[in-house]
């Protein structure tokens, strides 16, 4: 019974030796020319990003009352502006992500975030904007904008977040 006691404990040891060496051959330093940001991008800092941080061409995040999908008129005019961008630009394709606060459970989030992200698409889809343009994702409460736990930021969290997937 010791020998079989020695056994694992050996093996054990060699296995997470084998991980570390396994895991430190496979971070490979990027090519020089992978590593740089391309020229294009470089002169246009909106080419790719998420509205959150104000570098997707302009597009605007949409935020939404408590416990709720529904679009108020500030959300639709940000969308109306939005709408007019994505015309403008008609090889872009974005996803939404749908946001909550911090308050309520994983589950009940995530398909409130749901909610809210498809409430954008469908309004952006009304606006004339192709739904194959548009793909929507919910994050719930697991990226939020502001972790504090007032209610400023409570209305910052509750959003539809706009991401440029490809231009």
């Amino acid at each position: 019974m010791r020998k079989l006691g020695m056994f694992f404990r050996y093996f054990t040891i060699t296995l997470a030796l084998a991980a570390v060496v396994f895991a430190s051959g496979c971070s490979k330093k990027p090519k020089e020319e992978e590593s740089a940001v391309p020229t294009a991008v470089a002169a246009d800092e909106n080419a790719s990003g998420d509205s959150d941080s104000g570098k997707a061409m302009g597009l605007q995040t949409v935020n939404f009352p408590y416990d709720s999908f529904v679009l108020d008129e500030e959300a639709k005019r940000v969308l109306k502006s939005n709408a007019d961008i994505i015309k403008a630009k008609p090889s872009v394709r974005i996803q939404i992500e749908g946001h909550c606060d911090q308050r309520g459970g994983i589950q009940y989030n995530i398909a409130l975030g749901e909610k809210r992200a498809n409430a954008t698409k469908k309004y952006l889809e009304d606006l004339s904007i192709s739904g194959e343009r548009i793909t929507t994702i919910s994050f719930g409460k697991e990226r939020p904008l502001d972790q504090d736990t007032t209610e400023a930021a409570y209305t910052k969290n509750r959003r539809a977040n706009f991401v440029i997937t490809s231009r």
